[in-house]
């Protein structure tokens, strides 16, 4: 007969083999079954509303140490009124391009920022023939916005702009001429905050991920490590008006693509993507002081990009890591939804041209925070119901480690998707990890079993 310890050693080593091979076991199942093509599927969601014609969706797609991952692209996707696929377009120059923000342009044309290889490729893209009319590569790396300002100029956001020499950030602001390929007005972030501004100046001190004319003679910014959206004056180079502070994440947290409207009598009013805190928020400036007029998605959201106010009143918000793009009307009810891997960052209801054209929150008699509902609530490129992020923070909500399991929660939404292989589902990658920590924990404790052994035979 076998030892008592020795049987019980057996039946936890029987317990853990099977406890993996339960988890591995859907893991393989989805490598066997995994079709490339369904996971990168562009598919519609919710469409109550036909939408005003075509909507432009910008995809960032993977890209690794200039290592593109194809079976996660970066590229322009261009879906009409009912969420009908008409066009994609990828890039044709450099391996590891990404897509940033485009602009639907008078003419009909669109213009499209790209950054590669350390340098960032701007050009006017035909969406009938999708050939570029023109282009620059300018020295700038990854630029997330550029502007047209007039036939001739561009404004741009330029971030990263580290000065290895002088050991300070150079992010900026600038106009760019592009008949003379010179830059003909410039405004540097350290010139107008404090050094200590985010913990201090380093090699992405700023990330600067906005830029738009406001007027003949402003520019709205965002530089979003600063949790600020700004309203700088071109000629005075002052700062006019500040939404949010650095660090005040209750205002904002690391926000994108803020536009700037103006509300009854003149109201300024910004309508922006809070990308950090999972929502889409309205500010608008009265006596002196901002006032939060809307909040929508709080929570449901993930990581949205881009917020556009529509004249209809409705509000196209680019929702990043749900990789979706949805109009909701002004109480939260999606009426228009369409799913795009890898990433979207940046839409634009071509018709209406770039930004918000529609009236503010206010003027709606709209003001309020409220939740999304009518989504088709599917998952891109996959078919998991319930996120391994959401279960992980409703699993601790009420108990001490509540905070910490949000936190973790959060940070598993923002990466997993782009770490883990499109055949892969999140709760697949989730039981891998499970299984390898019980192989890990079996590991050990065959070590110390040894261990013991080998001491008691001496």
């Amino acid at each position: 007969m076998l030892p008592a310890d020795y049987s019980r050693a057996t039946v936890a080593r029987l317990l853990a083999a099977l406890l993996v091979v339960s988890l591995i076991a859907p893991i393989a199942v989805s490598a066997v079954t995994a079709d490339d093509r369904e996971a990168t599927t562009l598919q519609r969601g919710t469409v109550t509303s036909p939408a005003n014609g075509t909507t432009v969706v910008s995809t960032q797609g993977y890209t690794f140490q200039g290592n593109t991952n194809p079976k996660k692209p970066a590229r322009l996707v261009a879906v009409d009124e009912r969420g009908r696929l008409q066009w994609t377009y990828t890039s044709r120059q450099g391996t590891d391009a990404w897509f940033f923000d485009v602009d639907p342009l008078p003419n009909g044309n669109l213009l499209v920022v790209s950054p590669r290889e350390g340098k960032t490729l701007v050009y006017e893209l035909d969406p009938e023939t999708r050939e570029r009319e023109w282009e620059r590569l300018l020295p700038y790396e990854d630029t997330h916005d550029i502007d047209m300002l007039n036939d001739t100029a561009l404004a741009v956001s330029h971030m990263r702009a580290w000065n290895e020499s002088e050991g300070v950030s150079d992010d900026e602001l600038l106009v760019y001429n592009l008949t003379t390929d010179t830059v003909t007005w410039r405004w540097r972030y350290r010139d107008h905050y404090p050094a200590s501004t985010d913990g201090g100046q380093d090699d992405d001190w700023t990330h600067s991920n906005d830029i738009d004319p406001v007027g003949d003679d402003k520019f709205l910014a965002s530089p979003r490590n600063f949790d600020q959206v700004i309203l700088v004056n071109r000629t005075t180079g002052e700062i006019e008006l500040q939404l949010g502070e650095d660090g005040n994440h209750d205002i904002l947290n690391e926000q994108h693509n803020p536009d700037f409207l103006r509300g009854a009598d003149g109201t300024p009013t910004i309508l922006v993507a809070d990308s950090h805190n999972d929502r889409v928020v309205e500010y608008a400036y009265t006596n002196g002081n901002w006032t939060r007029t809307w909040e929508v998605g709080s929570g449901q959201l993930n990581w949205p990009r881009d917020a556009d106010r529509l004249p209809n009143g409705n509000t196209l918000i680019t929702d990043t890591l749900n990789h979706r793009v949805i109009e909701v009307t002004p109480t939260g009810e999606v009426v228009w939804e369409y799913y795009a891997t890898w990433g979207p960052y940046d839409s634009e209801r071509v018709a209406h041209g770039d930004g918000s054209t529609g009236p503010t929150i206010r003027e709606q008699n709209a003001t309020g925070s409220y939740t999304l509902s009518g989504s088709a609530n599917l998952t891109a490129g996959g078919n998991e119901s319930a996120p391994v992020g959401t279960f992980i923070e409703a699993s601790f909500v009420g108990t001490p480690l509540d905070d910490t399991a949000a936190t973790v929660g959060a940070l598993w939404g923002h990466y997993t998707p782009w770490l883990r292989p499109v055949w892969m589902s999140g709760w697949d990658l989730f039981y891998g990890l499970v299984a390898g920590v019980v192989l890990l924990g079996w590991a050990v404790a065959e070590g110390i079993r040894l261990g013991r052994a080998r001491l008691a035979e001496r």
